[in-house]
């Protein structure tokens, strides 16, 4: 995935990849749109300020369809088949509308049970350990079980599945992440072939059976490009959101020890998780299909633009003291999640994930710590923004006790 080239930039000693954030302030100081190089020598419009983020992501004349580029070939990643983010309406309507109705707060919520004991499953196998790495043996095999478990991936492909989803948003090398997207698409076609002949009650079976009949016919492509955005999305950023958290509070004690005295605050430390320091940096790239006046800047048309989702949230425009950690700030308006038609439909389902994990993690360990230097762990960059490892220590107690 093309991406922005922001070093030059960078305030002397400032590491890009480890706090992006003094870089964005620096840029909206500037102004709220710039053209800057990216990773491939091409360019492309950053759109930094909170209002114009969410004009720009609700502006008709910005669309995903790369056919609206000039001088730009399909990047998108790895990506696997054609999936929503590369849409347009009326097709992203309908495409939308197949999945929208399985991630209502309604049906998330019913999930809950399952998630509080996957979480409690996850919880007893480190509990008497003393430390471990939170993303490997928790924030990764939540999310990960959750969303196959809704899509009817087999709990023995999983780990598989992680895997090559991994190393196609986060490739070590072109080679590694189109190995990883043959990989993913040669078992996506013949699980969607599995789930054909014997469908069973998740959701992939409903779609693989919407493809073969019926009025909002799904095309092979597009039956891919959507079992692959619901399985990579749909724990990718929920890994990075609650690693996230559980850094976020670690490294800010006062916050910690006010969530602990007031557990009502969970919801609260997700919301500003999200906005402080969101899993998602960018929107997925759109196109200007005619010139468009964004800021007071005129875009082009043919040219590609990228919404910065993380610059957006700390706008000090919309956030006073937009750097502060703050569980009890109301961080309503953030854009963690996009805006407009392209939305994140798991909206609901991270922000329950998180929750749920949060109280139970903090429930079991009362004297969680983080259990290395903060200047010494490592931070994935790109469209999506997570740790790669979070070693943590706690007083090592058996699984019974509660």
């Amino acid at each position: 995935m093309t991406t922005p080239d922001l070093e030059h930039l960078a305030p002397h000693g400032t590491d890009v990849t480890a706090d992006p954030y003094p870089v964005y302030a620096l840029l909206r100081e500037r102004g709220p749109v710039h053209r800057v190089p990216t990773t491939d020598s091409r360019n492309v419009w950053l759109v930094l300020g909170h209002d114009e983020v969410r004009a720009a992501l609700t502006d008709p004349r910005l669309r995903n369809d790369i056919r609206h580029s000039s001088g730009w070939t399909d990047d998108g990643g790895h990506a696997v088949g054609r999936n929503m983010l590369q849409t347009d309406p009326p097709h992203h309507t309908r495409l939308r509308a197949l999945v929208a109705r399985e991630f209502t707060h309604r049906r998330v919520e019913s999930l809950r049970p399952r998630i509080e004991r996957i979480t409690g499953d996850l919880l007893d196998a480190v509990s008497p350990l003393g430390r471990t790495d939170l993303v490997e043996t928790f924030a990764m095999p939540l999310p990960v079980a959750v969303i196959c478990e809704l899509l009817g991936v087999p709990a023995a492909d999983r780990n598989a599945f992680h895997g090559w989803s991994t190393e196609i948003v986060h490739p070590a090398d072109p080679a590694s992440g189109n190995a990883a997207a043959q990989a993913m698409t040669a078992y996506l076609t013949a699980l969607v072939d599995a789930k054909r002949r014997e469908p069973g009650d998740d959701l992939l079976s409903a779609l693989a059976a919407t493809a073969a009949s019926g009025e909002d016919r799904l095309s092979p492509e597009e039956l891919l490009g959507m079992a692959f955005l619901l399985l990579v999305a749909g724990h990718e950023t929920t890994v990075n959101l609650i690693s996230g958290a559980v850094h976020a509070l670690l490294t800010h004690p006062g916050q910690l020890d006010a969530l602990r005295a007031d557990p009502s605050l969970i919801g609260g430390a997700v919301e500003e998780t999200l906005r402080h320091n969101g899993p998602v940096v960018t929107s997925a790239h759109r196109f200007t299909a005619e010139p468009v006046d964004i800021g007071g800047t005129t875009v082009p048309a043919g040219e590609s633009v990228l919404a910065v989702l993380a610059s957006a949230s700390r706008d000090p425009r919309r956030f006073p003291e937009p750097d502060r950690f703050d569980i009890r700030r109301d961080a309503r308006g953030h854009l963690a999640f996009g805006h407009g038609i392209h939305h994140c439909p798991g909206a609901p389902l991270a922000r329950l994930e998180a929750a749920v994990a949060l109280e139970c993690l903090l429930d079991r360990f009362p004297d969680l710590a983080l259990d290395a230097d903060p200047a010494d762990l490592v931070w994935r960059s790109g469209m999506l923004r997570g740790l790669r490892r979070l070693p943590v220590r706690y007083t090592p107690r058996d699984p019974g006790e509660r």
